[in-house]
């Protein structure tokens, strides 16, 4: 484990960048970005032209330290190269920004309430992946749609099972149990939420750390006895389908929350902007959601 980048992820001012759009959802962040499914005929065009983007992202002046703390990257991406580099390397070396990897494989069905995780069949081998090409540490996501006790507990339990196999390779695991920001009752899952979180924290060896990535809670600044547990080393927000100036704005009303966005950092970028738009686009917004983070 890199030192120097743990201290970064912990006590680093900025935010994480969640650039790791999978298989499912890149049609869809493509075409907010401006290319239609007739415009690539499999999914090796499709992932080689998701890279371009994510390229033209990473390489923009303003996707740089001062502001962003960390990117989290799809599988594909990090046996990409950005200008001769591993994209984890390049992310590293070049940007001093943390790279994370997404190792999920998607959600389940609905069952208690809940989307659990899909067994990750090859995670042994994808970790040592990660490993070996420099990554720092890793994310996988569950749903949460109700405040299902049962549904809730199995989804922290496995996230924690999974995220101790990811720690003990020498990663970082982000655990990511998503609330349905559309739930009708999100603030009763938000309690039921946060107290499985601390019961699993309570039973870590002290020397265990995780990330949490969590939906901005209802209560103003809920999550703040999670951020000074010993074990975590950053909670982070995801928008969750909130336009980016709405997550902007309930992100800044809670203290210590930083942003780990996706469509809310794209947000307003196309194919064919310009360099010169598209860094003005992506600068404004990074520059936003940034101070939000930090207030």
């Amino acid at each position: 484990m890199n030192n120097e980048q743990l201290n970064l992820m912990h006590s680093g001012k900025g935010f994480i960048a969640a650039l790791d759009q999978s298989g499912g959802s890149t049609p869809k962040a493509l075409s907010q970005y401006g290319v239609e499914e007739n415009q690539y005929s499999n999914d090796e065009e499709m992932y080689t032209i998701v890279h371009e983007m994510r390229t033209r992202i990473i390489k923009s002046p303003s996707f740089d330290s001062q502001y962003i703390l960390g990117a989290i990257l799809f599988e594909n991406t990090i046996d990409r190269k950005i200008d001769g580099q591993w994209t984890a390397d390049y992310l590293w070396e070049k940007k001093h920004i943390v790279p994370f990897l997404k190792v999920d494989k998607g959600l389940a069905e609905l069952s208690n309430g809940v989307q659990l995780m899909k067994p990750i069949s090859n995670l042994n081998e994808l970790l040592d992946h990660a490993v070996e090409r420099n990554i720092f540490g890793t994310k996988m996501r569950s749903v949460i749609k109700e405040a299902n006790p049962e549904g809730i507990r199995e989804v922290v339990k496995q996230q924690f099972e999974v995220g101790l196999q990811i720690f003990n390779k020498g990663l970082i695991p982000i655990i990511e149990p998503e609330i349905d920001i559309y739930s009708a009752d999100k603030e009763k899952s938000e309690a039921i939420l946060k107290e499985e979180i601390q019961k699993q924290l309570h039973l870590l060896d002290n020397d265990v750390k995780v990330m949490l990535k969590l939906s901005i809670p209802t209560i103003n600044n809920f999550y703040s006895d999670l951020m000074s547990d010993s074990h975590v080393v950053r909670v982070v927000a995801l928008s969750g389908g909130y336009s980016r100036e709405e997550a902007n704005e309930k992100l800044s009303e809670n203290n210590g929350l930083i942003a780990s966005f996706s469509r809310a950092l794209s947000e307003g970028l196309t194919a064919n902007q310009s360099d010169a738009d598209f860094n003005t686009q992506i600068g404004k917004s990074i520059k936003e959601i940034y101070e939000a983070s930090i207030k």
